[in-house]
């Protein structure tokens, strides 16, 4: 898979995955959440909670009581599986949930954060905590940041919310006021030498820190005055990340480390409406090809995109991440192996063959189903948010699933 498919699904499964766990809501206070960092010993963690398991004996209400004892066991079961934490760590969420009637069943979420978790915790409560994961639900595409005027520069980069100074420079270069002996024009001209100089070093590091990252989005420049502008307009950056830089620069007070929060801040705007036009072009792109006589290279709704998909025909895929569908594998009474696209795959199914009830074997988000076909042929995966009239209607008139062919399969 390419590593931008990569950083897609991953953060698609981890914001399902958290919208899934932000909605339960147990009878009492029977939801654990356990945080381990990756310097935390599982032996440990393993103690903490035989302790916690200990105090649970206590507890008054005797469902309540096996509920929290039962969570905690299956944490440990998990944790057994584990040498050692995940280098960002490791959180699971598990408890008794309410189904219909007087029902409850056990759920249990294990995820590696995407970014890393430095505390140890541990909370039994009435819903899952989940605060100190809320943040990383951001996307996590980053952009680069170049804060410069005469004086210092300063190179960072932007990952969700997280502003990572990556390098500062003092520029050394002279201010323009006259020295004794010297000439205007000589000194002028020593001061233009030492701020080319600067500006090189500048782009050079800008060259090392920021070229070959992938998930780099684009460049944001700021900094007092014109020497943004100038650094800029006299292409000191590699004609690669040269591409990147979005306009228009930014004016920031400062170009040290408070500066990159400052230009970050003066570019919000900007950046939401960067993965808006993404999308939009994308979509746009999909919509001339339907409004050609034939269809063009367009392909729109499960079946027909499946199957262009899996045919390796498709160059683009483009999928709501509102589709909130399954992929099953099921069998009726009758032996009929059925795979189908469902919304609950606990629902009662009749089997299309027989029209008897199937019994559902394995499971699939739809989404991770396209991305592991797409994975095999070379396929970008585009996730489309509903936030744009685009996005609405991907998923209201075309099921949330579409896709630009590279050719016609019929």
């Amino acid at each position: 898979m390419s590593d931008a498919n990569a950083l897609d699904r991953a953060r698609y499964d981890f914001k399902k995955a958290m919208q899934e766990i932000t909605s339960y809501r147990g009878r009492g206070t029977e939801l654990i959440s356990v945080y381990v960092p990756s310097t935390k010993l599982i032996s440990d963690v393993m103690a903490y909670l035989r302790e916690e398991q200990s105090q649970a004996s206590n507890i008054k209400s005797k469902s309540t009581m096996k509920n929290v004892t039962g969570a905690i066991d299956s944490i440990m079961s998990r944790l057994r599986t584990y040498k050692s934490a995940p280098p960002n760590g490791l959180v699971i969420f598990c408890g008794e949930v309410p189904r219909a009637g007087d029902q409850t069943k056990m759920v249990q979420y294990a995820l590696e954060p995407p970014e890393e978790i430095t505390t140890f915790f541990y909370r039994c409560d009435s819903e899952f905590f989940t605060e100190p994961l809320d943040d990383m639900l951001l996307d996590k595409k980053s952009y680069g940041l170049i804060t410069i005027d005469r004086k210092e520069a300063t190179i960072g980069l932007l990952s969700g919310s997280k502003i990572s100074v990556m390098k500062h420079f003092d520029s050394l270069v002279p201010s323009k006021h006259h020295q004794g002996g010297q000439s205007s024009v000589r000194f002028e001209r020593l001061i233009e030498i030492a701020a080319h100089e600067f500006y090189k070093k500048v782009a050079d590091h800008a060259t090392e820190i920021l070229l070959n990252r992938e998930e780099l989005q684009g460049i944001l420049v700021g900094g007092p005055g014109s020497t943004k502008d100038f650094f800029v307009k006299e292409e000191y950056l590699h004609h690669e990340l040269r591409k990147k830089v979005i306009s228009p620069l930014f004016d920031t007070g400062y170009t040290d480390e408070s500066g990159l929060r400052e230009l970050v801040d003066a570019a919000k705007d900007t950046l939401t409406d960067i993965q808006l036009t993404v999308e939009k072009e994308y979509m746009q792109r999909l919509f001339r090809e339907i409004r050609k006589q034939d269809g063009g290279l367009s392909a729109y709704g499960e079946e027909e995109v499946r199957a262009a998909t899996e045919a390796g025909a498709t160059e683009i895929l483009l999928l709501s991440e509102s589709l909130n569908k399954y992929r099953v594998k099921a069998e009726c009474s009758s032996g009929h192996a059925i795979r189908m696209t469902v919304g609950d795959p606990e629902e009662k199914m009749a089997c299309p063959e027989c029209g008897q009830l199937v019994k559902v074997q394995e499971q699939e988000d739809l989404i991770d189903n396209f991305f592991e076909i797409a994975e095999g042929f070379n396929t970008k995966v585009q996730l489309i948010s509903g936030d744009s009239e685009e996005g609405d209607m991907l998923l209201k008139a075309f099921g949330g699933i579409a896709a630009i062919l590279r050719y016609r399969t019929g």
